[in-house]
């Protein structure tokens, strides 16, 4: 026969919370760590290009200043990435749509787009914040399959 626990008035609340705050350190999502000894990851950035660029040690060489989008290349001691910022989410959106065409690592935030090697990203992460989108280029060649969309696994976020 099966017995069945009883809770005391008022231990059902306290002992639920000590096992949600038990998971949250076994599974990395209490303070300090992701659990595989990488540091947290800090709530996401916000700004301009410039200011974004500042949180990353980068002087950004602006390449493109426009009202929909601004972009600039930056250098830092983790490697060189593009940063571009955009008026929109929707613009946002768009850009992320057709520069995932090429495959690649993007770090992505509320406006802003950092976009580098998977290690630079990665870096960029620790002081950014944001989501990691990874994309595999899509086949253009001309040996057959061109455009075809079977298979095609989309984007993958961490």
């Amino acid at each position: 026969m099966v017995k069945q626990l009883e809770w005391r008035r008022g231990n059902g609340p306290r002992a639920a919370a000590a096992v949600l705050a038990g998971l949250a350190l076994l599974t990395g999502c209490g303070g300090g760590a992701d659990g595989d000894d990488r540091p947290a990851v800090p709530p996401t950035a916000t700004g301009t290009l410039e200011q974004l660029a500042s949180k990353t040690d980068c002087e950004p060489n602006l390449q493109t200043d426009a009202e929909e989008i601004r972009q600039a290349n930056c250098q830092t001691g983790d490697g060189r990435y593009v940063l571009a910022t955009f008026a929109t989410d929707r613009g946002q959106r768009e850009w992320l749509n057709e520069a995932n065409d090429y495959g690649g690592s993007y770090l992505v935030g509320r406006k802003w787009v950092a976009v580098g090697d998977a290690k630079v990203v990665a870096a960029l992460r620790g002081r950014l914040g944001g989501t990691v989108e990874t994309a595999s280029p899509h086949h253009s060649g001309d040996s057959g399959g061109g455009g075809s969309e079977d298979g095609h696994s989309g984007h993958h976020k961490s």
